[in-house]
């Protein structure tokens, strides 16, 4: 499996987590000029984009330290013009879905939810 095939895997897992958690799925994977965002949802009072990352294991170090200060810019900035093209009153939040699964797709898969893991 490429490397898009296993961050659109994850994507998935990551939505449906969100599902079941009673989040709705607005937007998957976002594009602008500015950068992307892999899933925007809304629950309750709250409009939340969601950086998914996805990892083997955290020997190296936890998935949510790849969403580094460059790539925390980059998100915030691609939601201010999300948020310029769909008007709303809800809360923005910054939220990170850790996915690890150390067998593959085929294997057990631990997910942590980071909610409001940057603004």
């Amino acid at each position: 499996m490429d490397n898009r095939s296993k961050g659109s895997w994850g994507e998935e897992r990551a939505a449906r987590y969100l599902r079941l958690r009673a989040y709705r799925i607005l937007e998957k994977n976002y594009r602008c000029r500015l950068g992307e965002i892999d899933l925007i949802a809304r629950r309750g009072g709250y409009l939340v984009f969601v950086e998914v990352k996805l990892r083997r294991d955290a020997r190296f170090a936890e998935a949510r330290e790849f969403v580094n200060r460059a790539k925390q810019e980059r998100i915030l900035m691609t939601a201010q013009l999300w948020l310029q093209e769909h008007k709303t009153e809800l809360q923005p939040r910054f939220d990170v879905i850790e996915i690890y699964a150390p067998d593959g797709e085929n294997g057990r898969v631990e997910i942590r939810h980071i909610e409001n893991a940057f603004c």
